[in-house]
């Protein structure tokens, strides 16, 4: 390709809203164009990227036997209706009726179509196991859509759905995934850790996130310094933690305790550490069409963590709640409870229909000093271990000071993005379609599910966000736009023009992706251009090329050396194996 008759609308405007660097190089690149909040066009800068990142992932997932097929776009509501998940996805899920007034959705995800598709060809044991995959547009109407590819409403998804006879063969294709996945990620050039994480509304037994460590990264996880274990902080686990010293010891007995409506109050009126005392956080589990009041007890150093919050909710009450919202003092007043002054004994009485959901670290715990369920009122002594079927779960977050759950060493939180998660779904969706196959024994069997995502363009930003510098875009080299850019320092020169042609055409014959900048623009404004764009080289065709001396620049550093004339091809393609 030549620049001069390349589509690529290079600017030195920074985009007004253009908060990470990913995102105002890709614009200032010419790579995207915005056409609406979270919409962009993919310009043809973009779209090779796209390409290259699209065919590197087909390559892996083919050698693993999955199948690429490509599924509709729009899909009937009765499809997510039947799996009860069209309610539970909230509003980010787009939903129209079309001229028939036949209700539909623009897909986030693909669980349900996939899975009637399985329920109508695959009959029997000896079909599976079974992998498709697509890559293919996603929508998702997200509330606040920014960073531009990185939260985007439209984007590009790689989604594939396996089926398997049993739980064993779902287990190793999961495993399988995971291999392939990490293949992926690594052939992009990315520093990533696959961390364990929560399900949200996809749901099934087991995920695992793929997350890019970066500066910028929307999350956090949580990894061990010492060993192996990491984890999405939205489900982090922590060792059992250590008791501080001089616990307050007191038979379980009353106290006045005016005007202590806080944890740090109460901690200072008693001289001990919050560590001692049972604090308690009020929530609203919002259902389909009703709310239910339920409190989280945890020690008074830590704090809630809402996915596990959640998550603990509709494990206790195996009922289905979409989020959990906050209590108004006024709200929690009607209750007839005193903020600031609640406590485990009792309450049930006062509101028999709360759910009480204890922190594991409280389990057993004693000498705890917790609310009395009167204002200016506390328990003081309170030892779990003499009450009965509490329900205890973990609920806490996990923090930087706490030790790892699996080797007791130092965790670290840092922030990632990202950029793919595979899942073991069970029978969860198979159930809720009725798909259905014969065994051996033939007998009729639900399918076990696995389902596998990448963000295909969220890995854009992902790359830019890990490698860019303060002067444009750095690629990968799997995923630079050109591998090599042939500058032509003074294209007035007729010589060092026929030159720069000749070692063009002598790169393309070696199979090396190759832009040849033939603009009549000043030098310093195609150097400009080759550190925006992102080329993985440059080679410059200057006044010593005509004497066999090639300048070549590496974009990842911009380091320079000097190379000779005939070893230009070799040497190119050598750095770029």
């Amino acid at each position: 390709m030549r620049f001069s008759q390349l589509f690529a609308p290079t600017t030195k405007e920074v985009p007004k809203d253009a908060l990470l660097k990913s995102h105002r190089f890709m614009v200032q690149g010419g790579f995207i164009q915005q056409m609406g909040s979270g919409l962009y066009h993919f310009l043809p800068l973009g779209h090779k990227v796209l390409g290259k990142i699209r065919a590197l992932i087909k390559e892996v997932m083919d050698s693993y036997n999955a199948q690429e097929c490509t599924l509709g776009f729009v899909v009937p509501a009765s499809l997510w209706q039947e799996s009860g998940r069209f309610e539970q996805y909230g509003k980010e899920l787009l939903s129209f009726l079309d001229r028939k007034e036949n209700p539909c959705v623009l897909s986030p995800t693909h669980e349900e179509a996939i899975t009637q598709i399985i329920k109508t060809h695959i009959k029997s044991y000896k079909q599976l196991p079974l992998n498709l995959y697509q890559i293919h547009t996603k929508f998702r109407d997200e509330i606040r859509p920014r960073f531009g590819l990185m939260r985007a409403r439209e984007f590009v998804m790689k989604d594939a759905y396996s089926f398997h006879a049993n739980t064993e063969c779902l287990d190793t294709e999961f495993m399988r995934m995971h291999a392939a996945y990490s293949q992926i990620f690594a052939r992009l050039g990315l520093n990533f850790r696959a961390v364990e994480a929560d399900s949200g509304a996809i749901g099934g037994s087991k995920s695992q996130e793929f997350v890019v460590l970066a500066e910028c990264g929307e999350d956090s996880v949580i990894v061990c310094q010492e060993c192996a274990y990491a984890a999405n902080v939205e489900i982090a686990k922590r060792a059992k933690r250590q008791e501080p010293e001089n616990p307050p010891k007191a038979h379980f007995a009353k106290f006045h305790t005016p005007n202590t409506p806080t944890i740090e109050k109460l901690s200072a009126f008693f001289k001990v550490p919050p560590y001692f005392l049972m604090k308690a956080v009020l929530k609203k589990a919002r259902l389909s069409t009703s709310a239910r009041p339920v409190v989280f007890f945890l020690r008074g150093d830590d704090q809630l963590e809402e996915t596990k919050a959640l998550n603990a909710f509709n494990r206790s009450t195996q009922q289905n709640a979409l989020e959990l919202e906050e209590m108004s003092a006024h709200e929690i007043a009607k209750l007839g409870l005193p903020v600031g002054y609640i406590g485990a004994y009792g309450l049930k009485h006062l509101v028999p229909d709360i759910e009480v959901i204890f922190d594991v670290d409280l389990q057993e715990a004693d000498c705890l000093i917790c609310g009395a369920n009167e204002v200016d009122q506390h328990f003081v002594g309170v030892d779990l271990s003499s009450f009965a079927h509490l329900n205890y779960q973990d609920i806490a977050q996990t923090r930087p000071q706490d030790r790892c759950p699996e080797c007791q060493g130092p965790l670290s939180e840092q922030r990632s993005i990202e950029v793919g998660h595979i899942f073991k779904l069970g029978n969860k969706y198979s159930k809720s379609l009725e798909a259905r196959f014969l065994d051996q024994e033939g007998r009729l069997q639900y399918f076990e599910m696995g389902c596998y995502g990448i963000g295909v363009t969220r890995l854009m930003s992902a790359i830019l966000e890990q490698y860019s510098d303060e002067k444009g875009c750095v690629w990968s080299k799997a995923s630079a736009p050109f591998e090599v850019v042939v500058v032509v320092a003074n294209p007035k020169d007729r010589a060092l023009e026929a030159l720069g042609t000749q070692i063009y055409e002598e790169l393309k014959a070696a199979k090396i992706d190759v832009l040849l900048d033939d603009r009549p623009d000043r030098f310093g404004a195609k150097m400009a251009d080759f550190e925006l764009i992102g080329c993985s080289y440059a080679l410059i065709i200057g006044k010593q090329a005509l004497e066999g001396q090639f300048e070549l620049i590496t974009r990842q550093g911009l380091g320079k050396r000097v190379i000779a004339r005939e070893s230009v091809v070799q040497t190119l393609v050598e750095a770029l194996a």
